[in-house]
């Protein structure tokens, strides 16, 4: 079988299992198999596969046809301007995350150093992205989870970073090290209850972990917010996700531990996605 009769086999099985973006996947998924970029795949169409690049490439199709997410069977992301490693123990980097390292690029000039902390990091997608942009920035980034600090360990020695950044893993209520000038978080902030009703793939796939906002959804946030204000320096900033409907909730908790609001932004979708505050 050819590469052209490969994908064109493998998406319709995944045609038929509902995944939305079939012919792309396939192509992804023969693209790890072989070893190739697409653009590869495309001119060489006719080209015939051994017997062992296709039980491989089936394997995964199995796979994704059950949900799995594609960023799972390709470890890779791309998130702002860089690939990032993933795996099932980290959360997948999601576009809308990319607000924060703009915001973040905006507010400070590129001669400026600074101390910044990452609350829950998770792959550490976020924390080096903005460190690749700012040559004068340290970070810090901690997480509950050991299983996707080693993802953002492994991340920064990719981005050659080790020098810039240290990990911990630490709840972020035991987290006593050091004061930031800047501190960012992308919370879990979905309510337990509702994480059954995600899509498939985020829903079996992703670390609950990374999800499980609480019964109310803010819970993790309230934590996150508490901790900021003490680990903070005067007049730092303090940038954080939300869901789409905590703002009123998110600001009052900041407004009642002495913050004040700077912004809210909305995510590519024109929904509330972010606050950017100053500790006074």
């Amino acid at each position: 079988m050819n590469i052209h009769e490969t994908i064109v086999k493998a998406t319709k099985i995944l045609e038929e299992n509902n995944i939305k973006t079939p012919y792309l996947d396939s192509e992804l998924l023969l693209s790890k198999i072989i070893k190739k970029d697409r653009k590869y795949i495309i001119l060489n169409s006719k080209k015939k596969l051994d017997e062992y690049y296709l039980r491989n490439f089936n394997k995964l199709i199995e796979r994704r046809k059950r949900g799995e997410p594609i960023a799972y069977l390709i470890n890779f992301k791309e998130f702002w301007k860089q690939k990032y490693f993933i795996d099932k123990n980290a959360l997948i980097p999601r576009p809308d995350t990319e607000i924060l390292v703009e915001e973040t690029l905006r507010l400070y000039e590129k001669e400026k150093k600074l101390n910044i902390l990452d609350i829950g990091t998770g792959s550490g997608c976020l924390l080096l992205s903005i460190l690749k942009e700012r040559k004068n920035f340290m970070g810090t980034g901690v997480d509950i989870s050991k299983k996707a600090l080693n993802v953002a360990r492994f991340n920064a020695k990719l981005q050659h970073l080790g020098n810039r950044v240290k990990f911990y893993n630490s709840d972020i209520d035991k987290f006593f090290i050091g004061k930031y000038d800047l501190i960012l978080s992308n919370p879990p902030y979905i309510k337990n209850f509702n994480i059954k009703y995600l899509e498939k793939d985020v829903a079996c796939f992703e670390p609950k972990v990374a999800l499980d906002g609480g019964s109310d959804g803010f819970s993790k946030i309230t934590k996150v917010i508490v901790k900021t204000s003490n680990l903070i320096k005067k007049n730092g900033k303090f940038i954080l996700e939300i869901g789409c409907h905590q703002r009123n909730e998110a600001v009052n908790k900041l407004k009642n531990n002495n913050f004040y609001i700077n912004k809210i932004i909305k995510d590519y979708g024109k929904k509330d996605r972010c606050i950017i505050s100053t500790k006074i």
